[in-house]
């Protein structure tokens, strides 16, 4: 079969109400539906399936460079596909270049180094969960109080951001990467960032630690050619946006998957079912991150009948593949954390699956744990706390999440 993308059937809208009910449609449209985006032509992986073919395709690239000229051009550097399709980390090399970028941080991302954090990130949520206690009487946010401060001071601390400019670097990355309220250009927030990032790099060029940002100091400066500026630079941005904005999602959905569903709730504090299962379902059911860009075809190809041609692009539909009943059958849009995993796609696959899968998961096992055993019986604020959208086509979360925490136990 042969469509065109230029004639999108379907808008990925970020002031969608519904993330869900979209990507419902856009299943049953196919399992490549031609969509717009920020403005942008692409074809959409709706389906668990498709997906992963695409994640995996050897003829789908993300270097930029095989986009056609005509989609390249109708991107706005101010909108969420303009920042990332713009970007020189990693996150869109391929082949060498991609392995050149990633080696020297794969090292600290592997399961056995991030397990060792375990008892620091412990430690970190016991002080987030102890700070709830001190705040004000009344509804209390647990996107801004919780699920916020733990992955950002985790990441700040892996990545070796010294204190005193921390503040000011979570100021300036919200921003940069805000894809839904708020300036349409963020420019001058980028050029602050960057500024911000060289006075953190020469901080710790100057006293280096066991850090992550001291790590790519050390590989550029023993071989330029290796790492250039704008990709330090990048790589940094990316480190630190990445490493904590999707585990906010995380934190949040999963926090009121368990709220709404004391069922579920039960079955975890009784010992019955791991935290481990919140997490994985979590990231199933309600994945942090809706649609993700881009792929190019490098040359015409063909995907589940549909025929791709040379320099169009495929975004990929996280939250749509979570909830595919072809993969996940009766049970695809029911939260289940008894139910058998047969696993999701929401850190990616293939080359370039995210490198922060086990601390994501590691800092969802703890927080919720010390969160729930501290407050067992906690309860939404209201029968709408939690139901406004971030009101982005990116990240799949709620904006605030007000509870009353009740009584504390531990």
């Amino acid at each position: 079969m042969t469509m065109d993308c230029r004639h999108a059937e379907f808008t990925l809208d970020p002031a969608t109400p519904d993330v869900h009910a979209d990507n419902e449609r856009l299943r049953e449209l196919g399992p490549l539906v031609p969509v717009e985006i920020d403005g942008v032509r692409a074809w959409a992986a709706t389906r668990h399936a498709t997906l992963a073919a695409v994640l995996a395709h050897p003829d789908l690239s993300r270097d930029v460079r095989h986009w056609a000229p005509e989609g390249r051009a109708a991107v706005s550097m101010a909108t969420a596909v303009g920042k990332i399709t713009s970007d020189t980390s990693m996150l869109n090399s391929e082949g060498e270049a991609h392995r050149r970028l990633r080696t020297p941080l794969i090292r600290a991302f592997t399961a056995r180094r991030v397990q060792e954090l375990r008892p620091r990130v412990a430690e970190m949520a016991a002080d987030v969960v102890d700070a709830l206690a001190k705040l004000p009487s009344g509804p209390v946010d647990l996107r801004q109080h919780f699920a916020y401060p733990l992955p950002r001071d985790v990441i700040s601390e892996l990545m070796g951001i010294p204190e005193g400019m921390r503040e000011q670097l979570h100021e300036l990355t919200d921003v940069a990467a805000r894809v839904g309220d708020g300036p349409d250009d963020v420019s001058g927030h980028r050029a602050a960032l960057y500024e911000l990032l060289d006075e953190v790099i020469e901080v710790r060029r100057g006293t280096p630690g066991e850090d992550l940002i001291t790590d790519l100091i050390e590989v550029r400066e023993q071989d330029g050619e290796r790492l250039s500026r704008s990709e330090l630079l990048d790589t940094i941005e990316l480190l630190f946006i990445a490493g904590h904005v999707t585990t906010v999602n995380l934190l949040t959905n999963a926090a009121r998957a368990m709220l709404t569903r004391p069922d579920q709730l039960a079955l975890v504090l009784s010992g019955e079912r791991p935290w481990s299962a919140v997490v994985e379902e979590t990231l199933r059911w309600d994945s942090p991150v809706a649609h993700f860009p881009m792929r190019y075809a490098v040359r015409d190809l063909e995907i589940d009948g549909i025929r791709l041609r040379k320099g169009e692009a495929v975004v990929a539909c996280f939250a749509s593949a979570g909830r595919d009943p072809d993969r996940y059958g009766e049970r695809a849009g029911r939260f289940d954390v008894a139910a058998p995993q047969p696993g999701h796609l929401s850190f990616g696959h293939g080359t370039h699956f995210c490198l922060g899968a086990p601390l994501a998961r590691l800092e969802g096992e703890v927080a919720l744990a010390a969160l729930f055993e501290a407050y067992p019986r906690m309860v939404l604020a209201g029968p709408d706390s939690g139901t406004r959208p971030l009101g982005t086509v990116l990240g799949n979360s709620t904006r605030s999440l007000p509870v009353l925490l009740g009584e504390r136990s531990v």
